[in-house]
C-alpha cells in the first residue's frame, strides 16, 4: 500500500490548523503541563525563580524552538536580564532572533515604577491650565446673572432665598457662604447703618458691615425703589471678581483698572490708598513691587522723595501728588486724569507680562519635580521646601495638583492628602472612597503610590514590554524587505506611528478609547502581521468584547490565534476598563498565551516529525515565513535552510560557499518580498514537499505529478526545475 505523500500529510494538518492544535493541546501530557504553566508563571516574580523551575523554564524554551538549549541556564539568564531598548544589549546582539522573541515575552522587572508617568503628569498640567479659563467663565457667568436677578428682588427675603444670589454677595465681600445662616445675614442686611449698635456696626469682622452697605433695605426687609443702584451692582462685581479670582485673568484685570479708576478720585491721603487691599495690589503690579513690601512703605514711595532715594525706585513720585507726609494739598487730587492713564497702561504692561509666565513656571516647575519623586513623602517635603522658599503659592507642586482636580489646599490636610493618596481606589471601603468625592478618586489616580507611600507602576491599557515588542514587529514589518532611500522613509513614517502609539498606550483608559481611534487599531493589527483592511470595526469590537477564558467566545472561535493573543495583551477587564489582573509576575497575559500556542505548535511539528520529517519542515516553513526579512533569514536557519536546499534541488555542498554567494543563490530563487504572501508560500510549501518525497525515496508525490505533468521526471527535467525561480 502507497504510502501518503509529505504535502498530502501537511495538507491533513494545515488545512485545519486550529483543529489539528486543539487535538495536540488536549493530549495529556500536554494539557498536564500547560495548565502548570498557566497557574504557576503569574507567581514567579524574577528569572532566578523561573530558571529553578525546570517545568517552567523548560515549558517555555520548547515554546520558542529553544529546547536543545534549556541546559545553559547561565546563557538564558543573560537572555532574560538584557535590556531590550538597548540595541548593544546581549539578546538584541545575538543573530540567532529566537532569543530575543524569548525576551520580549517575559518583563520580570515589571513596568517602570514612577510617580507619574508623562500621560499622567500631562493630564493633571492641562487640567490646571484649563481651570483658569473655566474659573474665568464661571466668574463671569456669575455677576451676570446677579445682575440680571437683582433688579427683581423685591424685599430681603426674596434675596437671600435664592441661594446663587445669596452665594454671590457674601463671597463678594469675602464671607464664607457654607457657614452663614440666613437669620444672620437677615440682621446684617437689615441693620441700621446709623445705629452703631445695629448688627452690621457690631460685627467683628468689616465685610459685614461692608455688605450691608452693598444693599438698600429697610430695617424691616423692605426696600424703597431697587435693592441696589447700579454703581452698587458694579462696585460688588469689582469685590467679588477681585475677592474670587485666584489668577491674573484679563477679567480680574479690567476689574482692577476699574475699581482703582472709580476710588481714586476719593482718596485723600497715601495711607487711605494703600488701606484698600485691592488699589495696594493694583500699584504693586503695576510698578513691579515685591509683594511683601509694607503698605505703609509703598505709602511712602508715593510721598517721601528721601525714602524713595534710599528705597531705590522713584517712579511713584510722578504718578501720584502726595506731599511729603502723604496728605494732599487743598484742592489737589491724589491723580490727574492723565497720571491715572498712565498708571493703566503701567498696569496692563505688567500684568500681561505676570499673566504670561505665571502658569507656564508653574507648570514647568511641577513637571520638572514630580519626575524626582521617589516616595510619597518626597513629594511633601518638596513641597514644604517651594513654600518656604517662595511665598508665590503658584510654585508650590500640590497647587498645581490639587486645583487640577478642583480641590482647595485649605480643604485638605497634609495626613488626609497622604491617606487619599495610599488608599486603594479599587477598594469600595478604602479611605478615598468613603469620602465620596469624586475629585479625591481621581487625584488619586492620577499618582501612583503604594499603601506604604513607596512608588509604583501605573496601570496602562498595555503593560511597557508588550507595546515596546509592538513597536519592535510594527518597524519589522514595514522595513522588512526595504532598501536604501525607501527604507529611509518608512523609517520615518514608522517612527512616527511608533511615537504615536507609545504615547497613547499611557492615556488609553478603556476598550472604547482604544477602538474609537484607528491610527491605534491599524497599528496593533500591521505590528501583528494582519491587513488592516481584512478586519472591520465590528470585527474588533466583537473580539474585544469576547471572554477569553470561553473557548467558543468569538475571538478564540477564530482561525487565527493571534488575535485572542492581541486581545489577551491589552490590560482590559470584563467591561473594557483597565485592570490589573491582565499582567502578574513575568509574564502579561498575552504573552502567556502566546507561550502555549507556540508550545502546542512546536508540539505539532514534533510530533509529525517523529513520522516524517518533511511536514516538519513544511509547517516549520510555513510558520516562519512572513518573519523572513532577507536571504539571511535562511543562512541563519538550519532547518530553513535544509527547507531552501530541498525545495531546489541543491546540493549540501553549497554550505562551503561564501556566505555572500549563499546568499545571492538564495535571492536568485526566492522574492523575499512575497514571503507574506499565503500563495507565494504555498507554491514554496507544494515544491519543497514534492522535492522531498523524491529525495527521500518516498513514493512518487502526486504533487510532484502535478508539476511536472508525468508520473516520471528525468534528470534533466529535475535539473531544469532545480534552477527555476519558484512560482
Amino acid at each position: 500500500m502507497a504510502s501518503i505523500s509529505t504535502y498530502t500529510s501537511y495538507l491533513t494538518i494545515n488545512r485545519d490548523l486550529k483543529s489539528s492544535l486543539s487535538t495536540v493541546a488536549s493530549q495529556s501530557t500536554v494539557a498536564r503541563d500547560t495548565e502548570y504553566y498557566k497557574e504557576n508563571i503569574g507567581k514567579v516574580t524574577s528569572a532566578d525563580e523561573f530558571l529553578g523551575d525546570y517545568r517552567l523554564y523548560s515549558y517555555a524554551m520548547k515554546a520558542y524552538g529553544l529546547e536543545d538549549m534549556t541546559y545553559g541556564k547561565a546563557f538564558m539568564r543573560k537572555v532574560l536580564e538584557s535590556d531590550l531598548t538597548d540595541s548593544t544589549s546581549f539578546a538584541n546582539s545575538l543573530t540567532d532572533k529566537r532569543y530575543l522573541q524569548f525576551a520580549e515575552a517575559f518583563n520580570f522587572k515589571g513596568d517602570t515604577k514612577t510617580a507619574q508617568n508623562s500621560a499622567q503628569a500631562g493630564s493633571v498640567t492641562d487640567a490646571y491650565k484649563a481651570s483658569f479659563s473655566a474659573e474665568e467663565t464661571s466668574l463671569k457667568n456669575e455677576s451676570t446673572y446677579f445682575g440680571a436677578q437683582i433688579g427683581k428682588v423685591t424685599d430681603v427675603d426674596s434675596l437671600i432665598n435664592n441661594s446663587r444670589l445669596r452665594t454671590y454677595a457674601l463671597d463678594a465681600v469675602g464671607l464664607d457662604s457654607t457657614y452663614t445662616s440666613k437669620s444672620y445675614l437677615k440682621q446684617v442686611l437689615t441693620s441700621d447703618l446709623d445705629d452703631p449698635n445695629s448688627v452690621a456696626n457690631q460685627a467683628k469682622n468689616p465685610a459685614w458691615k461692608k455688605l450691608a452697605e452693598a444693599f438698600n433695605f429697610n430695617t424691616d426687609g423692605t426696600i424703597d425703589g431697587t435693592a441696589q443702584t447700579a454703581d452698587q451692582t458694579e462696585d460688588l462685581k469689582l469685590d467679588y471678581i477681585f475677592n474670587n479670582s485666584t489668577f491674573q485673568s484679563n477679567l480680574l484685570a479690567d476689574a482692577n483698572k476699574r475699581y482703582f479708576e472709580k476710588n481714586i478720585a476719593t482718596v485723600t491721603s497715601a495711607t487711605d490708598l494703600v488701606s484698600d487691599p485691592q488699589m495696594l495690589a493694583y500699584v504693586k503690579t503695576a510698578f513691579d513691587l515685591n509683594p511683601t513690601i509694607l503698605g505703609s512703605s509703598v505709602a511712602s514711595l508715593m510721598s517721601s522723595e528721601n525714602f524713595a532715594n534710599v528705597y531705590g525706585n522713584t517712579k511713584l513720585l510722578d504718578y501720584f501728588n502726595f506731599e511729603t507726609d502723604g496728605s494732599l494739598a487743598s484742592g489737589n487730587t491724589a491723580q490727574t486724569a492723565t497720571q491715572t492713564t498712565n498708571l493703566a497702561k503701567l498696569y496692563q504692561t505688567a500684568f500681561a507680562k505676570n499673566q504670561s509666565t505665571t502658569i507656564d513656571e508653574a507648570v514647568s516647575n511641577y513637571e520638572t519635580r514630580v519626575t524626582s519623586f521617589k516616595s510619597l513623602d518626597d513629594f511633601f517635603v518638596s513641597n514644604k521646601k517651594d513654600a518656604d522658599k517662595n511665598n508665590d503659592s503658584v510654585t508650590e507642586v500640590w497647587d498645581v495638583a490639587l486645583r487640577a482636580f478642583g480641590i482647595d489646599p485649605d480643604e485638605v490636610s497634609t495626613s488626609e492628602l497622604k491617606r487619599v493618596l495610599t488608599s486603594d481606589a479599587n477598594d469600595k471601603k478604602s479611605y478615598v472612597n468613603t469620602l465620596k468625592d469624586d475629585r479625591f478618586v481621581a487625584l488619586n489616580k492620577a499618582f501612583n503610590f503604594t499603601s506604604d507611600g513607596e512608588l509604583t507602576s501605573p496601570i496602562l491599557a498595555q503593560s511597557e514590554s508588550v507595546t515596546d515588542k509592538y513597536a519592535s514587529d510594527y518597524e519589522s514589518n514595514k522595513l522588512r524587505t526595504l532598501t536604501g532611500q525607501a527604507k529611509d522613509a518608512a523609517g520615518k513614517k514608522a517612527d512616527a506611528e511608533v511615537e504615536y502609539y507609545k504615547t497613547q498606550m499611557k492615556s488609553i483608559t478603556s476598550v472604547k478609547d482604544l477602538l474609537a481611534d484607528s491610527r491605534l487599531t491599524t497599528f496593533i493589527l500591521e505590528a501583528n502581521g494582519v491587513d488592516p483592511k481584512s478586519v472591520s470595526s465590528d470585527d474588533l469590537k466583537k473580539m474585544f468584547a469576547s471572554d477569553l477564558s470561553d473557548p467558543k467566545s468569538y475571538v478564540n472561535s477564530l482561525e487565527d490565534n493571534r488575535f485572542s493573543q492581541i486581545v489577551a495583551s491589552f490590560n482590559f477587564d470584563a467591561k473594557g476598563d483597565l485592570t490589573t489582573d491582565a499582567a502578574s509576575g513575568g509574564q502579561q497575559r498575552g504573552a502567556v498565551l502566546e507561550t502555549t500556542n507556540q508550545y502546542a505548535r512546536q508540539t505539532l511539528e514534533e510530533q509529525q516529525g517523529e513520522s516524517n520529517a518533511g511536514v516538519r519542515l513544511a509547517l516549520y516553513f510555513e510558520r516562519k515565513a512572513s518573519t523572513i526579512s532577507s536571504a539571511y533569514g535562511f543562512l541563519s536557519d538550519d532547518a530553513l535552510f535544509q527547507f531552501f536546499k530541498t525545495t531546489y534541488s541543491l546540493p549540501s555542498s553549497i554550505a562551503n560557499m561564501d556566505v555572500t554567494k549563499q546568499a545571492e543563490m538564495v535571492t536568485s530563487y526566492i522574492d523575499i518580498t512575497k514571503l507574506q504572501d499565503p500563495d507565494y508560500v504555498s507554491k514554496m510549501v507544494k515544491r519543497f514537499t514534492a522535492l522531498y518525497d523524491l529525495q527521500n525515496s518516498n513514493s512518487t508525490s502526486p504533487t510532484l505529478s502535478i508539476l511536472s505533468g508525468s508520473t516520471s521526471i528525468s534528470a534533466d527535467t529535475l535539473l531544469a526545475v532545480a534552477q527555476l525561480k519558484s512560482g
